[in-house]
């Protein structure tokens, strides 16, 4: 029988049921890819993270429920907690290797942080029914890397999005940002990624890779601070930096257990 730890950490968040919760699992060595989709989808999390030491850090790897993705944020932030909060990792900088490149984590003045690397985006024309699929029809709309996104007046047209999910499915791309100037912060946004099996994502640091860069041009700053305005909310901060982003925030345990999978 196979015995592994398991973590259930919610990040951007330091309320009881807010940010968003992602699995992880700490690892000696690989276990195979089917195992571990199998394990992301019972646990039922927008992310599980899997990771292994290796000489320079640590191995990651993402599962949606339904599939592996090339890049996460904050299962690799509540990746980060559990090695400094659970596992006495003796650095508050941790580099994880993985299938985008080397990442980092940082603990920094109570915050945790991610060193991304920065995603620039450019206007594109698409024929796409946006009113239809969103209720609301965005001001522009970008390609912003393996992503769609699109950028509305205000904080109002962002928070009674209604999405068509079905509709959705139809945008070629990992999924649709949706962001606007915020009342409080900076800026807001929320996450669509059905074909990834999550129909809305509720803090989605990878996505803030595209969003500071479009904003530091936007706003003419390079800090910021931003709401990511889903049921479960969550609030991230940041900075823009030589093609890199800082992604920051809060993050709490909910669980932690063990697996327990027959060999």
């Amino acid at each position: 029988m196979i015995s592994l730890k398991i973590f259930h950490i919610n990040t951007f968040s330091s309320e009881d049921f807010k940010g968003n919760p992602a699995g992880v699992v700490p690892m000696d060595f690989w276990i195979s890819d089917d195992l571990m989709q199998k394990i992301a989808n019972q646990n039922g999390l927008s992310e599980t993270a899997f990771f292994v030491k290796t000489v320079r850090g640590f191995a990651i790897r993402w599962f949606t429920p339904e599939v592996e993705v090339p890049l996460c944020g904050h299962a690799t932030l509540a990746s980060g907690y559990v090695l400094t909060e659970f596992m006495n990792h003796p650095d508050e900088r941790i580099l994880f290797e993985s299938k985008s490149g080397d990442l980092e984590f940082v603990k920094k003045d109570g915050l945790f942080y991610l060193d991304f690397p920065a995603f620039e985006s450019h206007e594109i024309s698409l024929d796409f029914p946006f009113q239809k699929a969103l209720g609301v029809q965005p001001q522009k709309v970008y390609q912003a890397n393996e992503d769609i996104m699109a950028v509305f007046r205000n904080e109002e047209e962002i928070a009674q999005i209604r999405p068509d999910f079905h509709a959705l499915l139809k945008l070629k791309g990992r999924g649709l940002i949706v962001t606007a100037p915020g009342k409080k912060v900076d800026f807001v946004s929320r996450f669509f990624a059905p074909s990834l099996g999550i129909n809305e994502d509720a803090v989605t640091g990878s996505s803030f890779t595209k969003l500071f860069p479009y904003w530091s041009k936007e706003l003419g700053k390079t800090e910021f601070q931003a709401m990511q305005i889903s049921e479960r909310t969550g609030k991230v901060t940041g900075q823009v930096m030589n093609g890199r982003v800082l992604i920051g925030g809060e993050a709490m345990p909910y669980l932690k257990g063990e697996i327990y999978i027959k060999s």
